[in-house]
């Protein structure tokens, strides 16, 4: 970036009214996101779409959030059912993030999926988060879902992120001096 185009930008967060659509999508594209899927269950069938505005929010209780676009499908079967499950993908998994973001196709038809605590798990996520919908909170053109996490669980596998129009993981997880036990020691003396 010039220094011509940094005062550019710059100038544009100072005037308070906003940056360009696509001065935020690129500057939120430098930000790493955790890449999940989403589902539930609505009459008896699958929903679940792929989402990378994901972030735990609170330890006592647990809560975690999530945003979806006000058009989504998904959007209003999940605050119909009240519940949702999380899958956080593990790296090597980008072309089922892929599959569950396309619209129109039967994305459970193509994916190895069960019912865990009656919510769609995908198979080989690095984690899963059963929620209840605690509150549902309009924010611009999404809505941020918070909920309270009532089972779960993690794979000992590298997460799937997504940063700079790219899937990736985190660069060093497969080197983490940490061996296993003291990581389920450390759980103990919590």
């Amino acid at each position: 970036m010039t220094d011509r185009e940094s005062q550019l930008l710059t100038r544009e967060f100072a005037s308070g009214t906003g940056v360009p659509p696509q001065v935020f999508r690129d500057l939120l594209a430098g930000v790493c996101a955790p890449v999940t899927v989403i589902t539930t269950v609505d009459g008896g069938r699958p929903f679940g779409a792929t989402v990378s505005s994901f972030a735990s929010l609170s330890l006592e209780p647990p809560l975690i959030t999530i945003a979806l676009d006000e058009r989504s499908s998904l959007l209003p079967r999940l605050v119909g059912a009240g519940r949702f499950g999380v899958n956080l993908l593990g790296h090597g998994q980008q072309d089922l993030a892929m599959l569950f973001a396309r619209p129109g196709v039967d994305r459970f038809a193509a994916a190895d999926w069960h019912l865990d605590h009656g919510l769609p798990r995908l198979a080989g996520a690095a984690g899963w988060a059963v929620c209840t919908l605690r509150d549902a909170v309009p924010g611009g053109d999404h809505r941020l879902l918070i909920g309270l996490v009532t089972a779960g669980g993690r794979a000992e596998l590298p997460p799937l992120v997504y940063a700079h129009r790219t899937f990736g993981t985190h660069s060093r997880f497969d080197q983490r001096p940490r061996a296993r036990i003291v990581d389920q020691i450390a759980a103990c003396a919590h």
